[in-house]
């Protein structure tokens, strides 16, 4: 009896020990894109600048940023004294973010904006080596957040642009 009481007890630790351990599905390149990309109802040009603006309020360094071909990269300092990835509502990070935009005016006055973040991190060793390590950073919820401060700048430039210069 006790045999029997036994190796039941060890089926049912084995099969529900495999129910906990399922692995998440990782999103697919769609699924990724979509949530990296966000139409706005503007031209590119005014939407360009948003962008920069936005990246450097939040203590990014603009690495390069061509009108023509819509491509901005940018990066966090080595030392995040910034917060940025704080700001974009995830997680303390060390280390430096990276970040790329791509503008695409996708027709009159609609421009398409696709973010890229993702952590860099250099480990040293004892011996002088030293190695990088590029994460991609894949919550939503971090581009989402980007994209309502880039919203709001192009808000702001729009409010302005018409103003009256005052001399």
């Amino acid at each position: 009896m006790r045999l029997v009481s036994s190796t039941c007890l060890a089926v049912a630790l084995a099969l529900s020990a495999g129910c906990a351990t399922t692995p998440t599905a990782s999103p697919t390149a769609l699924q990724v894109q979509a949530y990296q990309t966000k139409e706005f109802e503007t031209d590119k040009s005014l939407a360009f600048g948003a962008v920069i603006s936005v990246f450097q309020d939040l203590g990014y360094i603009v690495q390069s940023a061509d009108k023509d071909t819509g491509f901005i990269t940018a990066y966090s300092p080595s030392k995040n004294t910034t917060n940025f990835f704080l700001a974009l509502g995830g997680s303390q990070s060390s280390g430096q973010t990276k970040a790329t935009a791509f503008l695409e005016q996708i027709r009159p006055r609609f421009t398409s904006v696709r973010l890229n973040f993702v952590n860099s991190s250099k480990i040293s060793s004892a011996y002088g080596q030293s190695s990088d390590t590029d994460k991609p950073i894949m919550d939503p919820a971090v581009y989402q957040n980007a994209f309502d401060k880039i919203e709001d700048a192009i808000f702001v430039r729009t409010g302005t642009r018409g103003a009256p210069s005052s001399n």
